[in-house]
């Protein structure tokens, strides 16, 4: 019978919610429900000096914005319960006993100043330091005043697989004494992790590559406490753009709600944090949620790190605004414009020209959508196509008045315009002569929408009239 998967996502509540993080926690996700999983949320709160008030509604509303649901966790309960480390402590000093009773756990009974001179007796005689070779020989009886430390006693290589990286081992020098449960009473997280992925039956651990250096003391701890290891999952890092270095917040890394206020779909953020470090092979990038699922293994995690890039993920979030119905443009485009600018002809127009939500804000302020309701202020020179003459610029744009003024009004639509204009255009050597003094001439912008939309949006009268303060 084939072991049910099950992953879990397990963040620190200290205020940022990074986007390596929720990769972490996407890849996990997918992974769980592509084989018909289960999903944790687990909080590891017990480092209380750098935790951050809300964090832990930070971190819920960051996942259920990108549409990441866990089947367990601190909101919604389950049988694991609970889901803060801070309410664990009983489950961690009951297998804290386990190891005190097979003699692989002391109390830790040095203070700072101690622990320091040790630590420069190891530099002067060109040593790394190791706890275990100052380890105490008579410690004190553990009554939680004291850190608690692993006392690791079987000194050896390491060889372990992971599902990623392959084979990696590392030297006995990486094993120390390492702290279980501090002063305060809170545990570590090389403790604390371990109990808890086995508490909850954890099969997969999808990780950081920086805990890989730690692996070895968790294999210790595994072997003490004759725990079979889940599958280790180490993740590429994601770079910053130059791709040289980690991103971080000095490379621009923002809070993952940060692209919720800049309008960015939800979808399109998965589907772009999902590339970074895999890939399903083949050419189609924009995936939804469900096809992400059914694509997602592990096989096609990559080794390398990723770079985070911003204009892909404009790109990427671009085409998933294109397969939005015209009543969700609709509604998430006016809700960006002022009063005098909410004109239904104008989401599409709009839709062509932004890759995020707040594209459509700063058109605005820019003030790229006046020519909607303002009278345009020419530059004449801009009217001008090429080395088009002006007399020659002047009769075309003549021509197009004369040929929009039989259009009927309640015919003054886009397809009619374009029809008529361009008949005018195919006569002239090239379309440009008079497609672009009429764009400029309706928006006053070097760069505009189509000028047959223009024109219908503004209207027969209103069309005609800025066609005449050109000539």
């Amino acid at each position: 019978m084939e072991q049910k998967v099950v992953t879990r996502f397990a963040p620190s509540p200290t205020g940022f919610m990074h986007v390596g993080s929720v990769r972490t926690a996407l890849y996990a996700y997918l992974w769980a429900r592509k084989n018909n999983g289960t999903f944790i949320l687990r909080i590891e709160d017990t480092d209380k000096k750098r935790e951050v008030s809300g964090s832990i509604e930070h971190i819920i509303k960051s996942l259920k914005w990108l549409g990441i649901d866990w089947d367990e966790g601190p909101d919604i309960g389950g049988p694991n319960a609970p889901y803060l480390q801070s309410e664990r402590l009983k489950s961690y000093k009951e297998y804290a006993q386990k190891l005190i009773d097979k003699g692989l756990a002391y109390a830790d009974p040095y203070t700072e100043e101690e622990v320091e001179s040790f630590r420069k007796k190891a530099e002067s005689k060109k040593k790394a330091f190791l706890y275990r070779d100052y380890r105490p020989e008579n410690p004190p009886a553990w009554d939680g005043s004291k850190p608690l430390r692993f006392k690791v006693t079987n000194i050896k290589s390491y060889e372990w697989e992971d599902l990623v990286r392959g084979k990696l081992s590392a030297g006995p020098e990486a094993l120390d004494d390492f702290i279980l449960i501090k002063a305060d009473g809170f545990p570590t997280y090389n403790f604390a992790h371990i109990i808890d992925d086995l508490e909850m039956g954890i099969t997969h651990i999808m990780r950081a590559d920086e805990f890989v250096a730690s692996t070895p003391k968790f294999l210790s701890l595994y072997e003490a406490l004759d725990i079979k290891k889940p599958y280790l999952v180490t993740l590429p890092p994601i770079m910053g753009p130059d791709g040289k270095k980690k991103l971080g917040k000095r490379d621009g890394a923002k809070d993952v709600l940060d692209y919720k206020e800049e309008g960015y779909l939800p979808e399109a953020m998965i589907n772009f944090l999902t590339f970074i470090g895999w890939n399903p092979g083949g050419e189609k990038e924009i995936f939804s949620k469900e096809e992400l699922i059914k694509a997602f293994n592990i096989e096609n995690i990559h080794n390398g790190g990723g770079k985070f890039n911003e204009e892909k993920l404009n790109w990427i979030n671009k085409e998933h605004i294109k397969k939005l119905t015209l009543e969700e443009l609709k509604n998430n485009i006016l809700k960006y414009l002022p009063e005098e600018l909410k004109i239904e002809k104008l989401v599409p127009i709009i839709a062509e020209r932004i890759s995020k939500w707040s594209d459509v804000k700063e058109m605005v302020e820019k003030g790229e959508l006046n020519f909607f309701y303002k009278q345009p202020v020419y530059n004449k020179e801009k009217l001008i196509y090429k080395n088009t003459g002006i007399e020659k610029i002047s009769q075309n744009i003549k021509e197009a008045i004369l040929c929009l003024e039989k259009i009927l009004e309640k015919d003054f639509t886009n397809e009619n315009i374009k029809n008529s204009l361009i008949q005018i255009a195919d006569k002239l050597g090239n379309r440009g002569e008079l497609l672009h003094p009429v764009r400029y001439a309706l928006s006053g912008l070097d760069k505009s929408p189509d000028p047959f939309i223009i024109a219908e949006i503004l209207g027969k009268n209103e069309t005609l009239s800025r066609l005449q303060k050109a000539i």
